[in-house]
């Protein structure tokens, strides 16, 4: 018999630690190959461990909201094999938080999302000397409470540790009014003391009162994520929109005349999704100062051009796939890359690379019939790219023979952007070009 160590998978480059949320397998319990062991969470997804061997589980070696470091081992696996390698830190995969099993990944549906799990609102920990996980530190973000709140809190984890239920019960006490919000120390004034400024009165929100009849739903942790997530771009973002509309005859008709020898010869099925992002990644090409996130009073001019794929579940889970170095695939690569993608969403087999460090986002509302929308910024990103259905519209044809009416295929863009650091001439300019690209496309094109 040998022992094989099971170590906290590798979740991208910018998580370090993960908190341990459920246990799948207990102690004597047979475990299959790729059998998921445990659930944890980190400030940005829900992720399950996967075995990487066969055998008995003979020890856990944490408890339910322990902190884990990244390589650290967490369970103990018995097997029938003499010799088992250890290997290092692999590759997790997404959980898509209470997501059936074949629920369908809507290959750009309209999300606003926003890496559902971002992380929220700076707040400065550096001050408390108690270890708070990531986890509990994006709740508190989320929901503006602060260290001095945190530090006031008396945790049922370990050694006193601040758990995620803890910090939920207290969210939940201070909504009902439990808890009332922390005296801030007055500071010794030494001038004249002025004038008592005046009273500010909040404006609270009017209680919802639910009937007997009304069915009442809890909000799933991710949704609160989500949730506040959208709230925080807004008040961080100055939103302002531009509308185009753009005419995609030669597409449409390009599409339908290759996509069938497109099937045979690759084994891929070629949507619009990919031809518009091709589109997307040019313009971003040509207007670099879109491909930007702000950092306080500085802009970060990124060097790659990753573009989101806002995606949705039936259940209203939602999730960002990323396109890394669009600008670098032609059409073959850029399908491939959309289907691994939305396939891996499906299939809860996303890792936590594939949602990270996007740069632009694109959301296409033309999923459920949208002709156009107004989306939310994908923080820190400072734009996004809402596509409207496409219709079948009388348009009037210019020719050198004079102007007649015409059937065309036709949609609109709808480019939401922040006004802080886009002005309205490069966010006009912007999905000007993209129609300008969408038009322009050579129907004699070869793939």
């Amino acid at each position: 018999m040998a022992k094989f160590e099971l170590k906290l998978p590798k979740m991208g480059e910018s998580v370090a630690e993960a908190t341990i949320t459920t246990w799948l397998k207990e102690v004597g319990d047979t475990i299959e190959l790729d059998d998921a062991v445990v659930e944890i969470a980190t400030d940005k997804v829900d992720s399950e461990v996967p075995s990487e061997v066969e055998g008995v589980l003979v020890e856990k070696l944490f408890e339910v909201d322990d902190v884990v470091q990244v390589g650290q081992t967490i369970a103990v696996i018995e097997t029938e094999g003499d010799v088992v390698e250890v290997s290092g830190p692999s590759e997790t995969v997404i959980k898509n938080e209470e997501a059936p099993k074949e629920a369908v990944v809507l290959e750009t549906q309209v999300a606003d999302v926003v890496e559902a799990v971002a992380e929220g609102a700076a707040v400065d920990f550096s001050g408390s000397s108690k270890f708070y996980s990531p986890l509990v530190k994006n709740i508190a973000s989320a929901e503006g409470i602060s260290v001095e709140e945190l530090d006031a809190l008396t945790g049922t984890g370990k050694d006193g540790r601040v758990t995620k239920n803890d910090i939920l019960q207290f969210v939940e006490d201070r909504k009902n009014g439990k808890v009332s919000a922390p005296v801030q120390p007055v500071k010794a004034v030494v001038k004249a003391a002025p004038a008592a400024p005046k009273k500010e009165v909040s404006q609270k929100p009017a209680p919802v009162v639910a009937s007997g009849e009304d069915e009442i739903i809890e909000m799933t942790r991710m949704g609160k994520l989500i949730a506040h997530h959208m709230v925080d771009s807004v008040q961080t973002s100055a939103h302002v929109q531009s509308f185009i509309e753009a005419d995609v005859t030669n597409i449409w008709n390009w599409r339908k005349k290759v996509k069938g020898d497109f099937m045979k010869r690759e084994g891929e099925n070629l949507t619009f999704t990919p031809i518009f992002m091709e589109a997307v990644a040019k313009a971003l090409k040509d207007f670099p100062m879109m491909n930007i996130s702000v950092s306080g009073d500085t802009i970060i001019k990124k060097k790659n051009i990753n573009l989101g794929m806002a995606a949705a579940l039936p259940d209203g889970n939602l999730i960002v796939p990323v396109i890394k170095n669009a600008d670098q695939l032609n059409m073959v690569g850029m399908t491939k890359a959309v289907n691994d993608l939305a396939n891996r969403a499906r299939n809860n087999q996303l890792k936590p690379d594939d949602i990270q460090n996007g740069t632009y986002t694109v959301t296409n509302v033309g999923t459920f019939g949208s002709i156009m929308g107004t989306p939310i910024i994908n923080q820190p990103q400072v734009g996004i790219l809402a596509l409207g259905a496409i219709r079948k519209v009388p348009a009037v044809i210019e020719t050198p023979e004079g102007d007649f009416i015409g059937i065309r295929y036709k949609m609109f863009l709808s480019h939401s952007y922040d006004h802080r650091v886009v002005n309205g001439a490069l966010g006009g300019q912007f999905v000007q070009r993209v129609k300008d690209y969408l038009e322009a496309f050579d129907v004699n094109r070869e793939i």
